[in-house]
């Protein structure tokens, strides 16, 4: 299997694969326990906070690229998901566009909601958007780690990928019970919700390509990549996380996936 190939089966196995498996979980067994899925995403969090800041931004500053064209890549990669945000949300309505509070208990009260199927099934719609347009920057963070590795599938790259897997199992099953909610065929929501994955692979590619062609490549897309990714855990992961459950826990969850990403780093540079 050559470098893409590589690539693209590792980043197919954390989105397409990783959200299938949430769906298919919670369409089975309507898993829909706030702490453990607040927990999970505070962990998340905290690890790719740390891939962000010990991997993806020394990694871009360590080229021959001027500091300035990192700092502005970084400054654009999070406007680009604050702009795409926006125009989901519009399209949306009021409905948020990650599986909150509001929706995973809407989930555990759908006996009380029978009449309103249709809301339950467009806010699954909304929020398998949503983690489609999440998976965008992830998948272009695995790219360009992967190119900065010289096409080696191992260290943050591969740290990364199993990350964003884990954390789109919880994602998949809110979309999943979300959408069987409104009425919608467990297999059809499994299905959609593992498509939603399917913007891993693009931005896997995008990453990898403008790694791959030079220096300033690798320096654009390893910080835009970081700037869509710190959006997205400070805007969406951390904040959905302490509504899911409030307690002091997801802040330590936090701290300790930052600990996590930095010993994992700090081995692989150092110690292997």
């Amino acid at each position: 299997m050559g470098a893409l190939g590589t690539l693209l089966a590792v980043t197919g196995l954390a989105g397409v694969v990783g959200l299938g498996m949430g769906g298919l979980l919670g369409t089975m067994f309507n898993l829909n326990s706030n702490r453990t899925v607040g927990l999970l995403l505070s962990l998340a969090g905290g690890v790719m906070l740390g891939v962000v800041w010990f991997d993806l931004i020394p990694e871009a500053l360590e080229t021959d690229v001027s500091v300035l064209v990192v700092m502005t890549a970084l400054l654009l990669g999070a406007f680009a998901v604050y702009g795409l945000n926006t125009l989901l949300d519009r399209n949306g309505d009021s409905h948020s566009h990650t599986h909150t509070e509001e929706h995973l208990n809407e989930l555990q009260d759908v006996d009380h909601h029978k009449n309103d199927h249709g809301s339950l099934l467009r806010a699954g719609m909304v929020m398998a958007s949503a983690i489609a347009l999440h998976n965008l920057p992830e998948g272009m963070s695995i790219g360009a780690l992967y190119a900065s590795e010289g096409g080696a599938m191992g260290g943050a790259a591969l740290l990364l990928a199993v990350l964003v897997g884990l954390h789109n199992i919880p994602a998949g099953m809110a979309i999943a019970v979300t959408m069987v909610s409104g009425s919608m065929a467990k297999g059809k929501a499994v299905l959609l919700t593992a498509l939603s994955g399917v913007p891993t692979l693009i931005g896997a590619l995008c990453g990898f390509w403008l790694g791959d062609i030079s220096e300033l490549g690798l320096a654009l897309s390893l910080s835009f990549a970081g700037g869509a990714m710190l959006y997205v855990v400070n805007s969406e992961l951390i904040p959905e996380a302490n509504l899911l459950y409030r307690s002091k826990l997801p802040a330590f969850c936090v701290i300790v996936g930052v600990v996590i990403a930095m010993s994992f780093i700090y081995y692989l540079d150092f110690g292997g």
